[in-house]
């Protein structure tokens, strides 16, 4: 998978923009961000801080399979992970299309609240895969009890499409496309 980095994108809530991620300089942000309670649904509660250097060098080798730190305002503020669901997270669960591509994001643990930040950085994260223009339709399987994100999804565009069993979760797995990105966001995809 090729590796762009997002432009800054501004938003009411400050500029944001995407980096590729540095397993070994990264670690102990991402070890303090995966292991935070508010990050259940990673599935690292009880992860080591080789274990997150392990997880990131694995994703960084993959041929499938990279993941990027987003800033805020120049700041660390998210980690995203993108796949290829026809050899990652989804093989035999169901049929991939030619341009799906696979997502994954964490916001950072934090005291502050700023009022439409994870909304902000699901698009940002959402125009970061349509700027690619092999990109045809987003697909994700979050933990089918992880409403907050349901519904992110759904403001973005994401439609469900059915449950299915991962060996560590039962999946919500949802689709979207171009088109539904844009008219749900009015931003319109690269």
């Amino acid at each position: 998978m090729s590796t762009p980095t997002g432009s800054p994108t501004g938003s009411p809530t400050g500029t944001f923009s995407i980096r590729p991620l540095e397993p070994i300089k990264d670690a102990e942000l991402l070890h303090r961000w995966v292991t935070d309670p508010k990050a259940a649904f990673w599935l690292m509660q009880d992860a080591k801080l080789q274990d997150v250097e392990r997880e990131y060098m694995a994703i960084a080798a993959a041929e499938h399979h990279d993941a990027f730190i987003g800033l805020h305002d120049g700041e660390p503020a998210f980690l995203m992970e993108r796949y290829d669901p026809a050899h990652v997270e989804l093989v035999g669960l169901y049929e991939p299309e030619p341009g799906d591509v696979g997502m994954h994001f964490l916001t950072a643990p934090s005291d502050v609240r700023i009022p439409g930040f994870t909304r902000a950085v699901i698009t940002t994260v959402m125009e970061f895969l349509f700027a690619d223009p092999a990109a045809r339709r987003v697909v994700v399987e979050p933990d089918v009890r992880n409403k907050a994100v349901h519904a992110l999804n759904e403001a973005v565009g994401f439609v469900p499409a059915r449950v299915v069993q991962k060996p560590e979760k039962q999946a919500l797995l949802s689709f979207c496309t171009r088109e539904q990105f844009l008219a749900a966001t009015g931003v319109a995809a690269v």
